[in-house]
């Protein structure tokens, strides 16, 4: 009897002190692949403006991209370019901003979802106090009354 009790103790204690660190180990493995960020490809460049500011991108899918976030450009032969998602779509179609680089026409478009910006966000914040105008630097302002 003695000897039976010693064998379930050994036998429950391999077995429970195996099954914390399984538990423990698969919990870390979940936090690797939330971190990781996945890039999604969500359309192509359809057209370019002559300015060369902006372009317009038709979408592979729904559109779930987030005003102001970051989208990547790549064509055939490597060649990168960033742009910015200013919020307009029709139909299939939305506009962005170049940011940098000088995408062409038929490149795709990726958008990587752990952008620092959240959705429905101003692309840049706005210090505190100020209220932006629609004359803001044009020189139309009412002049301000001077501090003694």
């Amino acid at each position: 009897m003695n000897r039976t009790l010693g064998w379930t103790m050994l036998t429950a204690l391999t077995f429970g002190l195996s099954s914390c660190s399984f538990f423990h180990s698969a919990g870390k493995k979940d936090d690797k692949k939330q971190k990781t960020p996945q890039s999604k490809l969500v359309g192509r460049v359809a057209s370019i403006s002559a300015d060369k500011k902006f372009v317009t991108i038709q979408s592979y899918g729904q559109w779930l991209v987030a005003t102001g976030s970051i989208l990547t450009t790549q064509g055939a032969d490597q060649r990168v370019s960033n742009l910015r998602y200013s919020g307009e779509k029709l139909g299939q179609f939305a506009a962005a901003d170049i940011q940098a680089g000088l995408p062409l026409t038929g490149d795709a478009v990726f958008y990587s979802p752990a952008d620092p910006l959240k959705p429905n966000s101003p692309a840049t914040p706005t210090p505190e106090g100020f209220t932006p105008s629609l004359n803001s630097g044009t020189g139309n302002s009412p002049q301000l009354p001077q501090v003694p």
